[in-house]
């Protein structure tokens, strides 16, 4: 197994129909923030799937993949880093976790974070200090300010939710809407589990909140709730 064979099967299952579909689906034009992003049409159930199948190569080999010009590629390389983590020992994943927080910088999309940050960042840190996800939530990278509120996912399923109401408190006057989206979400999945936490967070900052984010996190709700949180 190598990255050059990785790359090979990668290119089997390419579909340049589907990377059209792809490029406009991730807003890879001039000004947006997926421009440059060059895809080759490879859904995620097929990338899962080579990711599956190689596995087993080294972090060094990898990076390489990580650092690719092409989103499945790095994708593919995400899903490994994911794959390697669950199955790794306390010292594996430190440094799976330090390798992943190293190289954040090609962490650069949103299914990229969607799919990693709470299943490594999240679970790495969820006995541990959170200060990495603050210091990425005042960062003025999107994707890092994605990564902090996202990987408080996990956070979420254990029933800790003080750092997701930190984060999306110094997220609130973010510009972006991919960062209103991700904060509503996760205030979403917060009140599925508490929803009285949820709206004790509303009740102060509803009318501070971008609509985008509100909308996301008052979408469970029932019609007529929605109705008067939205009216502030």
């Amino acid at each position: 197994m190598s990255v050059v064979s990785l790359k090979k099967t990668l290119r089997t299952f390419a579909d340049p129909k589907k990377a059209e579909v792809l490029k406009g689906f991730f807003k890879t034009g001039k000004g947006y923030y997926g421009e440059g992003d060059i895809f080759i049409g490879v859904t995620v159930p097929h990338t899962r799937s080579v990711a599956k199948e190689y596995r087993k190569l080294s972090l060094a080999e990898v990076k390489k993949v990580l650092y690719s010009k092409i989103h499945e590629e790095r994708l593919c390389a995400v899903l490994m880093l994911v794959d390697k983590f669950q199955k790794a020992d306390v010292h594996e994943k430190k440094e799976i976790f330090n390798f992943y927080i190293k190289h954040i910088k090609q962490i650069n999309n949103w299914d990229l974070v969607d799919l990693s940050a709470p299943k490594i960042v999240g679970e790495y840190l969820l006995d541990k200090p959170k200060g990495i996800l603050y210091k990425f939530a005042r960062s003025h990278n999107l994707w890092e300010k994605r990564v902090s509120i996202i990987s408080t996912f996990t956070f979420i399923r254990n029933d800790q939710y003080k750092d997701t109401l930190k984060i999306a408190e110094i997220l609130m006057n973010d510009t972006h809407d991919l960062i209103h989206k991700a904060v509503g979400w996760m205030l979403r999945e917060l009140g599925k589990r508490s929803v009285g936490t949820e709206k004790i967070f509303l009740k102060k900052f509803k009318t501070k909140m971008p609509r985008t984010m509100l909308r996301y996190a008052i979408e469970r709700f029932p019609e007529k709730e929605r109705k008067m949180y939205l009216r502030g």
